[in-house]
């Protein structure tokens, strides 16, 4: 009974939410949110979120929700290979033995463990040892199993002593290495990632990295369904979308054009912008240089993972050429709201395709069922 009635205190709070920002009456949005309920699966979070009180055709027939999500990706992407994506270190392993372009792995450390080898680490001397072979000197350090940029640390300068070994952070604070390592989670230690010019333009304190939507089908040909850009802020390392306080925009596949750019500073609270806020630097109609090469190899980064099937890949725009920060096997939905449209349809078929060879069992993803 308590479970039921908090269930109803979050949907009013939501709803009330709702009508005090876009002044439509009650009625009209209870009837509006319990038609979009049965025939999407909408949550009253979803409906508030993207502001579907005011979004047209397009974007409600197009918008892929939670409960529509959810089994498609659980047979594209099945439960037994999440690991390969959440878990960073993995993930590293798995990009590099197919000569994926990635940061360089410098030292994973796991506290759990004894193993010691030249980039494996479980203690403070082990980690100080390895930094010092490879004559490390900055790096990003992150854990192993968060996402969203938590707990990502930019190390600008590490400085050995004879005592400790001291990280100088990119926003000026100091902090001692053992004091990191005290908190016993699993860690990887990288390369920093510079990107080109262009993108370093936008916003030189995080890297701005671009989400490509891509399927892979059972014939092996890849499309790339929908992608979008995120910029960080000045003086942040990092360019999550999700939690807000950031630029983002919707990106053309075929053209590589920014459009829509959105200040989004937290759901419900985004604007329409043409430069970044921080650094003035046009964003609305700019065009992505080198565009054909980027996504020609992100199409191969696809087809270099077969396990998963429809994959959100966080890429940097490097020198070198794209770049995977990290890849992600259940991506969220943000993107939707910056691109003005959904991919419901692109993620359907791809499901569909491969649920017909499941059906006649010539795949098995019984692991994979939630």
């Amino acid at each position: 009974m308590g479970r039921k009635v908090g269930k109803i205190k979050v949907f009013l709070s939501f709803l009330q939410d709702v009508h005090k920002d876009s002044r439509k009456g009650y009625f009209f949005l209870l009837r509006d949110f319990i038609r979009l309920k049965k025939e999407k699966g909408i949550s009253i979070e979803e409906y508030s979120n993207f502001k579907f009180e005011s979004q047209g055709k397009k974007f409600r027939d197009s918008f892929l929700s939670g409960v529509e999500q959810r089994p498609c990706l659980n047979l594209l992407n099945p439960k037994k290979y999440y690991i390969l994506a959440r878990n960073k270190y993995l993930s590293h392993l798995i990009l590099g033995a197919n000569n994926i372009r990635k940061a360089e792995l410098y030292c994973y450390y796991h506290p759990e463990g004894r193993v010691k080898n030249d980039h494996i680490a479980c203690d403070y001397d082990s980690v100080l040892a390895i930094l010092k072979s490879k004559n490390i000197h900055s790096c990003v350090i992150k854990s192993t199993e968060t996402s969203h940029g938590d707990g990502v640390i930019v190390v600008n300068d590490i400085e050995y002593t004879d005592k400790d070994c001291i990280l100088h952070l990119f926003d000026g604070r100091k902090v001692c290495l053992k004091d990191r390592l005290k908190e016993y989670e699993p860690l990887i230690f990288e390369s920093k990632i510079y990107q080109t010019k262009q993108f370093d333009s936008f916003n030189s304190s995080s890297v701005n990295t671009i989400r490509f939507m891509t399927t892979l089908y059972p014939t092996g040909d890849v499309k790339i369904i929908a992608i979008w850009m995120k910029f960080g802020r000045a003086g942040v390392c990092v360019d999550n979308a999700g939690a807000g306080g950031n630029v983002d925009a919707g990106v053309d596949i075929k053209t590589g054009r920014i459009f829509n750019v959105t200040l989004f500073d937290e759901w419900r609270e985004t604007r329409s912008i043409t430069h970044h806020p921080d650094s003035g630097t046009l964003l609305e109609g700019v065009f992505i240089e080198n565009w054909k090469q980027i996504t020609d190899e992100i199409i191969q980064f696809q087809k270099s993972i077969p396990y998963l099937k429809a994959i959100g890949w966080d890429i940097a725009i490097t020198p070198e050429g794209p770049l995977v920060v990290e890849f992600n096997d259940y991506w969220d939905r943000t993107g939707q709201l910056f691109l003005g449209y959904g991919w419901k349809k692109e993620i359907q078929d791809c499901y569909k395709q491969w649920k017909k060879l499941e059906d006649v069992g010539k795949v098995s993803y019984k692991m994979g069922r939630l």
